[in-house]
Order: structure tokens, then C-alpha cells, then sequence
């Protein structure tokens, strides 16, 4: 309740509570905006219990000295009046104010009936009011829409009438704008006609014309009535010639308006001259509106042709011969000097641009004065790459002769291959310069590339004789390196005997490098001159495939030039074998010249491993370069990519037959000094030392020590050169011989057992070098042989007994008994029959 409302009402309340006589009485707008019961509660009965407000405010006061015996029964503190009053024995009622508030309640109820029964027949009334509005409401409402829809109606008929009235005044409209044009037709078709008749004189008379076709200042008007006049003319006779004259009269109006088509024919020719006249005048003078107008006159003769042609053709850039020879002098320099590819770019870049800012002045002029500027520009573009670039392209690039090429000291195919590659290179920059300063429709890309299309179709074939040419020259300058070489270290004179040629000339990683260059380069101009997938990858094969070609011939050479150093070396050691029955003096001289032909061995050996690996390194190169620059530009093209691994692989099988060779001759030339140095070194009595109590020698045999300290030092250069597979091969090869060798040269001994000893000293000592070779066959062998050395340290009735675990090597063991020194006197032979049997 508000404020006011409740003081209001709680007074009238608290005084009928007093009376006690007069009834309640509650007010609807008590209970209207911020209604609280307990405040309508609290003024009902605040009268009636004024102690209860007070106790309430003590209650916090005597609240701490309340002790146990203070709570009623029901929970309740029990107030200090209380405790006296039950002293006094509960003489007085504990709540006197109970009928007070029970009649209070009950007056105050019948109250609350009475205003809900008065709200209700308010709420009735207001309902049934509401709904008599309601369907008042909605009776207004169709009637508005009926009106609504019969002003619609009224709308659409207005709308429909206002169309067809529009309809029939653009028919009129149409009609009337028809018959303007056509009276316009006519009246324009009479004046034509007049001036017809004036062309219909005398043939070549125009000095009876009107003063419109003199008038400098009607020129315009003039041009196009004469143009609309050679139409009509040349049409005529076009349809009279078609059709068969049958009458008189074709046959006039044929002849009469030739001589008329002949004098228009004059009179339009006399006008462009001088028109085009006045537009050289106007554009000397620099007075674009001038030349603007002249232009716009002149488009109505064949479109403008003459005069984009005749503008374009009278700029200085095409008739000045002066600024044609400073072009040539900016790009080639002074006559009688050779210009250079990086002169020859730097010239054309700074012509190129002057000759874009040329075209960009140009350009503004055009769009200043003709009304079809991209004609003009188009041209004009045109113009420039087919007179003056081809020009100075004439000049600068002139094909060499596949038959004749020129000399390398004059630049050869590759200076002209250069040229062309860094002209063609400007050239497509001036083609995109220019299509961004503007050209029209000209398709100056294209035409750019045509103006090398003669060049283009012969350079592969330039391409391929140019690299042709610099391997030759390389091949040469190699070759007269050598040869100055040799003259200069003078010839290796005799040594006691034995001669020994030069080191030949080895295989160079550099020149391979060198040759790669060439290619890269080569594949770069590729890439530049061909634009097309598959041209490409045919171009780039071709010129890899010289790369193979070049670099398997160098290769192959350099290895056969090294074998030829080994076959040198082994016909030295062929000189000089030692035969029997030769005086100490010559046999010692013989010794000296084979120790010479060892070393020439020794050092073809190591020539030959160089080159092998020089060769390693090489092919590696080229494979690192295809799989970088070349397998790209042949994977768009199906194919292309295998058929040149296939080409590259067939390329150095040449080279890997001449090292195959090599190699063998290389284990010749060491078995050759190993078997030299193992009969020079090897004594019989190292394997047969006498029993006179002497503590026996567990060293190798000098022989062995000699034969591996040479094979350490020689082989040295193999482990160098050789790896992978090759390196695998190599060795097991040359540790199968040795083995077989060193069985061979055992053969000529025989054995007691202290000189068993030392032949498995020697066996161990050979056995520890090979397995330097990592080759598990040679290893395995050479255990054998180990064990096969047991034959001649074990007593006879042993022998027996000594293979029975490894029946493998019965053969061998068979042959090493045989070499023991109590063969026959032990009588082994028959002793061991039944163990061979077996």
C-alpha cells in the first residue's frame, strides 16, 4: 500500500479495533501498487498489542541473562513477568487480547469477501463491455476492407488505361519519329542527288562543284557527303554490273555514274592529300587539336589507314639514318672491335628503354589526337620491332656455317650462341615493356618471337656443334699441355737397361667440371628458346647426350692411356725375366733392370688407380647434375626421363670396360712383382732349417716380409681409389690369386718340421694382411692354408688323423705331404693310400 494509504488505513483499523463497535473498513486501493501484507498485518493488530512492540524492543536487553530455567515448555523464553506471574500462581489469563484479535480477524474476513465479490461484478461488467467493443471493432474493420478492395479495383482499372494509352502514344511516337527519319532520308537523299548531278560532269571537272567542297572551314561536312556518294555510286555499278543490262537506260546510269565515281574517286583523293597536309603542318607545330581534327576527318577514308600509316611512318625513329647507326653503335660499339654478350646486353637494355620512353611520348599523343588510338598504337609497335629491331638484329646476330664454323679465338658457335640468347632475352623484356605501355590488339609477344623463328629452327643443331667444338679445343690445349710437359721434364733415360716411358696424362675432375659448365649453360639457353614441354625435353636430351658423349670418350681415353702404362710395364718385365746358366755379372745386371721395370710397375699401378677414381669422381658429377638440372626437364614428357638413364648407362659402358681391363692388368702387374720378389727372396733352406739344436726362427720369411710390405704399400692406392662394390670385387680377385700364387710357389719346396713352422709363420702373416681386404672367400682360404701347414709338422702316423674333421681339403692336404722331406723314407705314399681311397 502507499504511504498515505496506509497510515489512512491502519488508523481507521487500529481505532475500530479500540471501538471495538465499529466494523472495519477496507479500501480497494489499499491493495493498488506496492502492496505488503505484513504491513496491512502489522496496522490491523499494532492497536490491539501495544506491549508487544515494546517486549520486542527489550528482548535483545534481558536476552543474555536468560539461564535454563527461563524456557517454557514449548521452546519460548520465558520474560522476567512471566517468572512472576507463575509465582503468583497463574492467577490471570496468559493472553487477554485473543477475542480482540479473533473478532478483528473475522470482521476483517467478512470485509475481504465483500471486495472480492464487488471486484468480480467490476471484472463482469468490463468483459462484457470489451466484448460489444470488440465486435464493433471487427465489424469497422470488413467494412474498410470491402472499400479497401473496391479501391484496388478502381486502382488496377487506372492502371490498365494509363498502359494502353501509353502503348498507343509510343506507337505514335514511333511512327511519327519514322516519318522525321524518313523525310530526314529524303531531304538528305535530295541534296545528295544534287551534289551527284555536280559530280556527273565531265569526267576529271571539279571546278564546278558546290562551295561546300572548297570551303576549308566545312571539310568535315565535305568528306563525309563525298564518302556517302562513292558508297552509293560504287554500289550502283556494283549491281549493274551483277545484273544483265537489257535496256537503254542501265546502260546511261552505268556510264553516268562512273565518270561520277571517277571525279568522287579525285576529289577524295585530292581532300586526304590535303588534309594529311595539314595534319604534317599541325604536327610540327605540336597543335594536337589540330591534328586531333584532321584525324577525325581522315577515319572516314578506308577508317583512318592513311593516316595512322602516314604518322607512324614520318617519326624520326624510321627515317632518321642517324639515330639507326647510334642504335648499332650502342649495342656492337666501334667498328672493327668484337663486342662482348654483357656489352651486347648492357647496349640493348639502354636502347630498349629509350626506345619504350620513345613509344610511351608517342602513346600520349596518339591518345591526345586520333579517335582509335589502339589502331595507331598497334602499328606503331609494329613498326618498331619489324624495321628497327630487325635491323639492328640483322646486324648483330649473323648465323655462323655448320661446315666452316668460326675459329674458337674469335668466340666460335658460342659467342654467336650468346648473342643470340641475351638478344632474345631483351627482346622479349622490350615485347612486355611495350604490351604494358599499350599495342592494341598486336600480338607483340608473338611477333618479338618471330623475329628469331630462322634462328630458333637451327639451334639445336648450333647448340650440339658448339660443345662439339669446345671439347675439340679442350682435347687440343690438353694435349699440348702434355706434349710441353714432356719436353720440358725431357725423355727418362736407361737405367741399367731397362726404359721407362713418361706418366701418361691423367683424368682431371676439373675438366669434367669444365664440362658440365658447357652443358648447364647450354641447357639454360634450352630452357630460354623453347617454350613448349616437349621441344624442351627433346632439346635437352640432345644436349646431354653430348655431355655423355664428351665426358665418356675423355674418361675412356684417360684409362686407356693408363693401361697403356701397364702394358708398357709389363713388356719391360717381360725383357727382363731371368733366365738359367747366366754369369753372376749379367744375372745381377738383369736383377737391377727387373727392379726397375717393378717400380715402373708399381708407379703404372698407382697412375692407373688415380685415374680409376678421377673417373668415380666424374661419373658422379654428371649423375649429380642430371638428377639437379636435367631429370626435371624431361619428367613432363612420357618417356623421356628413362630413355635417357637408359642412354646415360650405355654412355659409360665403354668407360667401365677400359677399367675392367685396367683392373685386371693391375693384379697382373702385382702378381708379376710378387712372384718376382718371392723367387728372388725365397731360399730353400727357410722351410728345411737342419736339426742341430738350435732354437728355431719364428719370424717370417724374409720373402713373406718383402711380398707384404709391397702388396701394403702398392694397395695402398687402392683402398684409396676404389669403394662400394668395385673396391669388393677388386680384392677378392686379387686374394684368390695370391692364394693360388703362393700354393704355386710352395710347390717348389720341400718341408721338414721346424720349416713347417715357419711356413704357417708366414701363412699367419699373409692371412692377418688379407683380411685388411674384408673378402670372407679370402679369409676362409687362408685359414685352410693354415691348416694344411699342420701336414709337415705332424709325425707320419699322424697324418691320418689330421683331416678327419675337414674331408674338404684332402686334395690340397695330398699335394703338401708330398712336400715333406721324409716322403719317401717314411714311406707316406702307401701309408695313406687308404685315407685318399676313401
Amino acid at each position: 500500500m502507499k504511504d498515505s494509504r496506509d497510515g489512512s488505513g491502519s488508523e481507521r483499523v487500529t481505532k475500530s479495533a479500540t471501538a471495538n463497535s465499529i466494523p472495519l473498513i477496507l479500501d480497494v486501493e489499499d491493495f493498488k501498487g506496492d502492496f505488503s501484507f505484513d504491513a496491512l498485518f502489522g496496522n490491523l493488530v499494532n492497536g490491539l498489542l501495544p506491549s508487544f512492540q515494546e517486549e520486542e524492543a527489550d528482548s535483545s536487553d534481558v536476552h543474555g541473562n536468560i539461564s535454563g530455567n527461563d524456557l517454557l515448555p514449548n521452546g519460548h523464553m520465558r520474560a522476567p513477568s512471566d517468572v512472576s506471574k507463575l509465582s503468583q500462581g497463574l492467577s490471570s489469563p496468559l493472553f487477554p487480547e485473543v477475542d480482540a484479535l479473533l473478532s478483528l480477524f473475522k470482521d476483517s474476513f467478512r470485509e475481504l469477501v465483500d471486495l472480492r465479490k464487488q471486484i468480480d461484478s467490476k471484472l463482469y461488467n468490463l468483459k462484457k463491455e470489451v466484448s460489444v467493443q470488440d465486435a464493433k471493432h471487427r465489424k469497422t474493420l470488413a467494412e474498410l476492407e470491402k472499400g479497401v478492395d473496391g479501391l484496388f479495383d478502381s486502382f488496377a482499372r487506372l492502371d490498365s488505361r494509363i498502359s494502353s494509352v501509353g502503348q498507343t502514344a509510343a506507337k505514335i511516337g514511333d511512327h511519327l519519329q519514322s516519318a522525321d527519319a524518313q523525310r530526314e532520308t529524303a531531304s538528305q537523299t535530295i541534296e545528295l542527288i544534287k551534289y551527284l548531278m555536280e559530280f556527273n560532269s565531265s569526267p576529271g571537272d571539279l571546278m564546278e562543284l558546290s562551295s561546300l567542297f572548297s570551303d576549308d572551314s566545312r571539310v568535315a561536312e565535305a568528306a563525309s557527303i563525298a564518302q556517302k556518294l562513292r558508297s552509293f555510286a560504287e554500289e550502283d555499278i556494283g549491281r549493274q554490273g551483277i545484273a544483265v543490262p537489257s535496256v537503254m537506260g542501265n546502260a546511261t546510269a552505268s556510264r553516268g555514274l562512273e565518270v561520277a565515281v571517277a571525279n568522287l574517286q579525285e576529289y577524295c583523293n585530292e581532300l586526304e592529300n590535303r588534309l594529311l597536309s595539314r595534319f604534317d603542318a599541325a604536327s610540327q607545330r605540336r597543335e594536337l587539336s589540330t591534328m586531333a581534327e584532321c584525324a577525325k576527318i581522315l577515319s572516314q577514308f578506308n577508317r583512318g589507314t592513311s593516316a595512322m600509316q602516314h604518322y607512324v611512318a614520318t617519326r624520326p625513329m624510321f627515317i632518321d639514318v642517324e639515330i639507326m647507326n647510334a642504335d648499332t653503335r650502342l649495342v656492337l660499339g666501334d667498328q672493327g672491335s668484337q663486342a662482348s654478350p654483357n656489352n651486347v646486353a648492357r647496349g640493348l637494355s639502354s636502347l630498349y628503354k629509350e626506345i619504350t620512353d620513345t613509344v610511351r611520348k608517342e602513346a600520349a599523343t596518339i591518345m591526345a589526337v586520333f579517335p582509335s588510338p589502339n589502331d595507331v598504337m598497334s602499328i606503331l609497335v609494329q613498326r618498331v620491332l619489324e624495321q628497327r629491331i630487325t635491323a639492328l638484329l640483322d646486324k648483330l646476330l649473323v648465323k655462323p656455317s655448320l661446315l666452316n664454323p668460326p675459329p674458337l679465338e674469335e668466340g666460335g658457335l658460342l659467342l654467336y650462341l650468346r648473342m643470340l640468347a641475351v638478344a632474345y632475352e631483351k627482346t622479349q623484356e622490350l615485347a612486355r615493356d611495350l604490351r604494358a605501355v599499350g599495342c592494341g590488339d598486336l600480338d607483340v609477344e608473338g611477333l618479338s618471337e618471330s623475329l628469331f623463328s630462322t634462328h630458333k629452327d637451327e639451334y639445336p643443331e648450333h647448340e650440339r656443334a658448339s660443345l662439339r667444338q669446345l671439347y675439340q679445343a679442350k682435347m687440343e690445349e690438353l694435349r699440348a699441355e702434355n706434349q710441353q710437359l714432356s719436353e720440358s721434364s725431357g725423355t727418362i733415360g736407361r737405367s741399367k737397361g731397362a726404359s721407362v716411358a713418361s706418366s701418361p696424362q691423367q683424368i682431371s675432375v676439373t675438366v669434367v667440371t669444365e664440362f658440365v659448365r658447357w652443358n648447364e649453360e647450354a641447357i639454360s639457353r634450352c630452357t630460354l628458346f623453347s617454350s613448349q614441354p616437349a621441344t624442351l625435353a627433346a632439346n635437352v636430351k640432345a644436349v646431354f647426350n653430348c655431355l655423355l658423349d664428351q665426358v665418356s670418350q675423355y674418361i675412356t681415353d684417360g684409362l686407356e692411356r693408363a693401361r697403356d702404362s701397364l702394358t708398357e710395364a709389363a713388356a719391360l718385365r717381360e725383357r727382363f725375366v731371368l733366365g738359367t746358366n747366366l754369369s753372376r755379372r749379367v744375372a745381377a745386371a738383369a736383377a737391377s733392370a727387373a727392379e726397375a721395370a717393378a717400380a715402373a710397375g708399381e708407379s703404372s699401378f698407382r697412375s692407373f688407380m688415380v685415374a680409376v677414381q678421377r673417373c668415380g669422381s666424374s661419373v658422379a658429377i654428371v649423375q649429380q647434375y642430371f638428377a639437379n638440372s636435367i631429370s626435371r626437364l624431361l619428367l613432363p614428357v612420357d618417356g623421356a626421363h628413362a630413355a635417357s638413364c637408359e642412354e646415360m648407362a650405355t654412355a659409360m659402358r665403354s668407360a667401365e670396360s677400359a677399367a675392367y681391363k685396367g683392373l685386371q692388368q693391375c693384379i697382373e702387374t702385382v702378381m708379376a712383382e710378387v712372384e718376382r720378389l718371392l723367387s728372388a727372396e725365397q731360399k730353400a733352406t727357410d722351410y728345411r732349417s737342419p736339426d742341430d739344436g738350435i732354437v728355431p726362427d719364428h719370424r717370417p720369411t724374409t720373402a713373406c716380409t718383402r711380398v707384404v710390405a709391397y702388396l701394403s704399400r702398392v694397395l695402398d692406392a687402392a683402398f684409396t681409389a676404389l669403394e662400394g662394390l668395385n673396391k669388393q670385387a677388386f680384392l677378392t680377385e686379387l686374394g684368390n690369386r695370391l692364394h693360388k700364387g703362393l700354393i704355386n710357389h710352395w710347390q717348389k719346396f720341400t718341408f721338414n718340421p721346424s720349416g713347417g713352422l715357419r711356413l704357417k709363420r708366414d701363412i699367419t702373416e699373409y692371412g692377418e694382411f688379407v683380411r685388411s681386404f674384408n673378402a670372407p672367400s679370402v679369409d676362409e682360404k687362408f685359414e685352410q692354408l693354415g691348416i694344411l701347414a699342420n701336414v709337415f709338422i705332424v709325425a707320419p702316423e699322424s697324418l691320418s688323423t689330421l683331416f678327419e674333421g675337414t674331408p674338404s681339403i684332402r686334395r690340397d692336404a695330398q699335394r703338401f705331404i708330398q712336400l715333406r722331406d721324409d716322403y719317401k723314407s717314411a714311406k707316406l705314399a702307401s701309408r695313406l693310400s687308404s685315407l685318399w681311397s676313401s
